[in-house]
């Protein structure tokens, strides 16, 4: 009896390995699952980096999410798709596709593309930089989240502003810290705060820097105060800018995020540039843990515009 129990055991181990193979039989849905072992993306990321179309890369999508290869999650209309969470099973396909120098270079081609996409919202924020602090307000409304944010900061040797923008942040980080850095990713944007500070009596004390917030122009535990203003809905992975903030601080060190409560304002995609419709508490909540944050508090306000802001205030681990 043991023996046919373990025959079946394996026989669905089998079928499930089979059903993955058949998945990634196809040389189309390989290359989609090999970029989305890396990154996560919609169906439009995908139409337009493979130029597919866009039923074709849905119905790829289909049978590769069939297979328990990729994982999903919804976002408003959207659905963003990545490789299941299986570490080592993914770079163990990865490994194998990448030992095929044909498939090597068509993986290097895709990443380029990939590049070039974000080259281009990059552009796409320097664009929209002389009327950033006005498209700002109109979301947040009559909350003062500056002050806010100053309430919850100590005196401080250096503090970041990540994703600082035109730097309207900046002179109220640098009455509680010695030294300030503003960083963002769109050169407009810093050459507006830079003829910001031109002016102001608080130049000296600011340095501004060209930089991802997934990848920060920071060293490790620099900084002893991290704020992430209404950033992370930007970015294609928040948590990897939330780990990237708690990198760079020091041990001790706080970290401040303001973001939206989930909302369904689509338009703010392709007019804002906003990758996420805002977090639910209980992600972000997980997130902060996941980057070696200990969360303090978390305070909730209703904007006049009809949304709901939350700022979290959390703290790097001294644990090593």
């Amino acid at each position: 009896m043991y023996y046919y129990i373990s025959i079946f055991k394996y026989y669905d181990k089998f079928m499930e390995l089979l059903a993955k193979v058949k998945a990634l039989s196809d040389e189309t849905r390989l290359r989609i699952y090999a970029m989305l072992i890396s990154h996560e993306l919609n169906v439009n990321d995908i139409v337009e980096i493979l130029h597919i179309s866009q039923p074709g890369a849905s119905r790829h999508l289909k049978i590769l999410a069939e297979a328990g290869l990729l994982s999903s999650r919804r976002d408003g209309l959207w659905v963003f798709y990545k490789a299941t969470n299986s570490a080592k099973n993914a770079e163990l396909l990865k490994e194998l596709i990448l030992s095929d120098d044909e498939m090597k270079l068509e993986l290097q081609r895709l990443e380029e593309r990939i590049s070039e996409k974000a080259r281009e919202k990059t552009l796409f924020y320097d664009a929209l930089a002389p009327r950033w602090d006005k498209l700002k307000r109109s979301i947040v409304g009559n909350i003062d989240i500056a002050g806010e944010i100053f309430a919850r900061i100590d005196p401080c040797a250096v503090a970041a502003d990540l994703g600082c923008g035109t730097g309207e942040l900046l002179p109220v980080l640098c009455e509680k810290a010695m030294r300030v850095i503003g960083i963002d990713k769109s050169p407009k944007m810093l050459e507006l705060a830079r003829q910001r500070f031109k002016r102001e009596r608080y130049g000296l004390k600011i340095e501004l820097r060209i930089g991802e917030i997934e990848h920060l122009p920071v060293r490790d535990g620099e900084i002893e105060l991290a704020v992430l203003n209404m950033v992370l809905h930007h970015l294609g992975e928040p948590l990897k800018g939330l780990q990237e903030a708690s990198r760079a601080l020091k041990s001790g060190g706080k970290c401040i995020v303001v973001e939206l409560d989930q909302h369904l304002q689509e338009e703010f995609r392709n007019s804002l540039g906003h990758r996420w419709l805002g977090f639910s508490r209980e992600l972000m909540e997980k997130w902060l843990t996941s980057a070696g944050l200990s969360l303090k508090e978390v305070s909730a306000f209703e904007t006049n515009t009809g949304f709901r802001i939350l700022i979290y205030v959390s703290e790097k681990s001294t644990l090593g």
